[in-house]
């Protein structure tokens, strides 16, 4: 089993974005993320830790501006946290073992998926394609992506 951890040189090579919004509660323009339109089959990582959150066949156009998730990929790997910030009263999700922020959770989702939208930051995420996920450690997730034969 692999084993995940805030990797000081993982921060240390983050953008200024990245950082923000990760090590800082920030959150990136809306529209302006790398994986809102990414349509490839795979899963999202966090970008500190590495940690397994988000597969590609839980993504889903919700029209919000930021990639949006029915579910984590393993549920374990997602902290979800009461946030007041801004006077609003809103459920921050951060990764369990890389203390990323990640983004907010909402009870607008899918109602056929669950009801939940899991609404993160592409600024948090590292995508691994399907087809590296075995060489990466990521193999065990196959299933969650699409069917494998």
């Amino acid at each position: 089993m692999a084993s995940y951890h805030k990797d000081p040189a993982a921060i240390a090579a983050l953008s200024p974005e990245e950082y923000w919004v990760t090590q800082e509660a920030g959150t990136e323009r809306p529209g302006t993320g790398k994986y809102l339109g990414n349509k490839a089959p795979g899963i999202y990582v966090d970008i500190v830790s590495g940690e397994p959150l988000f597969a590609s066949s839980d993504k889903y156009e919700s029209g919000c501006g930021w990639p949006s998730f029915t579910k984590p990929i393993a549920p374990a790997n997602v902290s979800e946290l009461r946030d007041t910030s801004h006077g609003m009263i809103r459920v921050e999700v951060r990764s369990t073992h890389g203390d990323s922020h990640l983004g907010h959770v909402f009870p607008d989702g899918p109602v056929d998926r669950g009801g939940l939208r899991y609404c993160i930051n592409s600024a948090s995420l590292r995508f691994v394609h399907r087809d590296d996920m075995a060489d990466e450690g990521y193999g065990e997730y196959l299933d969650q992506v699409e069917d494998v034969t």
